[in-house]
């Protein structure tokens, strides 16, 4: 790996795949809201950012999301589903990388190893939901599944070596998740960008199209 371009650089996860890529050696492109005035939700922001990039990158990873959006946090009934939530956590969560999908298509070569990877989390996954509740967020992710799985479908008649992935990096100890991590297990932010890119590193184009934990297990759609 030579180029990595880094979507949502300047969060928690992002910053840490940045650093973790830099010691490896890995050029670092990084676009952020913060950082770039990059807004993943608005496509003539993405066009503009993506479209002033030249030449190809090896990897092309969209760590960007939100489990909250102004205040709104996950429900835990159906009586809490508000349409303006749900709709923000779509914006974000799935047009967002759907959109840089689709304008750094030619940002990845169309020879060679190349991987398009973007968080989701395990709680998009349709088959492994158990305990309901967290509907927007749920349905946002299972959604960004879909978009990631197709665009694999399609693009790979074109960029036969590329990997199209989406990937749960477990729970992180990032601003993220701070008042969800309760007592579940977490790692910090290094370490998990660590065990991702692990992930990547196993990973061939007949994995393409596909949905992995940190752990690099296949997660049920």
């Amino acid at each position: 790996m030579e180029n990595a371009l880094i979507i949502g650089s300047s969060g928690g996860i992002g910053t840490a795949l940045t650093q973790a890529l830099t010691a490896r050696g890995v050029a670092v492109t990084g676009l952020s809201r913060s950082g770039d005035g990059l807004d993943v939700t608005d496509e003539a922001s993405v066009e503009n950012a993506l479209g002033a990039l030249n030449g190809t990158f090896d990897l092309v990873f969209v760590a960007t999301g939100a489990l909250e959006i102004d205040g709104a946090e996950p429900e835990k009934t159906l009586r809490h589903v508000t349409a303006d939530a749900m709709i923000d956590q779509f914006k974000l969560n799935t047009v967002g990388p759907s959109l840089v999908l689709k304008h750094a298509m030619r940002l990845l070569p169309r020879k060679g190893r190349a991987v398009f990877a973007a968080l989701s989390a395990r709680v998009g996954s349709i088959g492994d939901n158990r305990l309901g509740g967290w509907y927007s967020y749920r349905t946002s992710k299972a959604a960004l599944n879909q978009m990631i799985h197709g665009g694999a479908i399609e693009l790979a008649r074109t960029h036969k070596d590329l990997i199209c992935v989406c990937l749960h990096p477990g729970t992180v100890e990032t601003p993220f998740t701070e008042k969800y991590v309760g007592h579940n297990p977490s790692v910090p932010a290094s370490e998990a960008a660590e065990n991702l890119l692990s992930v990547l590193d196993g990973l061939s184009p007949d994995d393409s199209g596909k949905f992995f934990d940190w752990q690099g297990k296949e997660v049920p759609w």
